[in-house]
């Protein structure tokens, strides 16, 4: 992966912000031409530090309403084993590594009670996967 420049990080900061701000509108806010913009962002994609475009849903008008994160402490070393299942799920939004008594950290999101115990029963069931512990994200104070 490509070492970030100073013009990198601030257009990758502005994307994060809007990510359909006009490429002549960050080019202005950048102080750059139009053509760098564009190359930055093809080449930031092409070296996979951005890996995709998505739209930010208001939580309250999102169907899909219940929320969490699990923490997952996994058996020995079968780490990768286990992210490899866990790639799988629909409902994980993200998972990461963590250090400490938890070795996985999984946010969650399903459409009812019912799919949520449903996601939860499945990933407690993965092989390697010896204890977890979710709580539910009630609101979000900063997003």
């Amino acid at each position: 992966m490509a070492s970030l420049t100073d013009l990198d990080r601030r257009l990758l900061s502005a994307l994060r912000e809007d990510g359909r701000e006009s490429v002549a509108s960050l080019a202005r806010r950048l102080g750059v031409t139009r053509t760098t913009v564009s190359s930055r962002i093809d080449r930031l994609v092409a070296s996979g530090v951005i890996i995709g475009f998505t739209a930010r849903v208001r939580d309250d008008a999102d169907p899909l309403t219940i929320r969490a994160v699990t923490l997952i402490e996994v058996e020995g070393k079968s780490a990768d084993k286990v992210i490899a299942q866990l790639r799988g799920f629909p409902e994980i939004l993200s998972l990461h590594t963590t250090n400490g008594r938890w070795d996985l950290v999984a946010e969650l999101r399903a459409e009812s009670l019912g799919a949520f115990d449903g996601v939860l029963g499945r990933i407690r069931g993965i092989d390697g996967i010896i204890n977890s512990e979710t709580s539910l994200l009630l609101s979000s104070a900063l997003r």
